[in-house]
């Protein structure tokens, strides 16, 4: 996998062509030098880091926390890493608090909806304007 076009990098990674572009603006990806009369050519290492930051950034990772991993990737940094997935996992366990929060408040004005009759106001929208 030597010698690979922009194009080919991106099919391999599973992402689009701008996708490799904006890494590279991001500084999360070098970008090779252009030969005079010729075109930029990738190795392998760069479809692995193009696959390294769209797995992190699965596991909800902002590109500046990508960044801030790949500068940890030579083996001797893992308290560092560990730190920052910790970090991470705070932040989506308060996530999933609100959310949860927040499906309780909706099952309760979805439920409600089903119980006025007549005239009156939508209990949802009626609760939406006392906010």
């Amino acid at each position: 996998m030597n010698g690979l076009t922009i194009g080919a990098v991106a099919k391999a990674a599973g992402v689009n062509v701008e996708t490799v572009r904006f890494y590279q603006r991001r500084a999360l990806l070098p970008e090779p030098d252009r030969p005079y009369g010729s075109i930029r050519r990738y190795e392998a290492e760069d479809v692995a880091r193009v696959k390294f930051v769209k797995a992190a950034q699965r596991l909800g990772f902002s590109l500046d926390e990508v960044a801030s991993l790949l500068k940890l990737d030579d083996g001797t940094h893992c308290d560092e890493a560990r730190q920052l997935a910790e970090g991470k996992l705070a932040d989506v366990r308060k996530k999933l608090k609100d959310l949860r929060r927040i499906e309780s408040a909706l099952a309760g004005l979805v439920s409600g909806c089903g119980t006025r009759r007549g005239k009156l106001s939508c209990p949802l929208i009626a609760t939406l304007h006392k906010q």
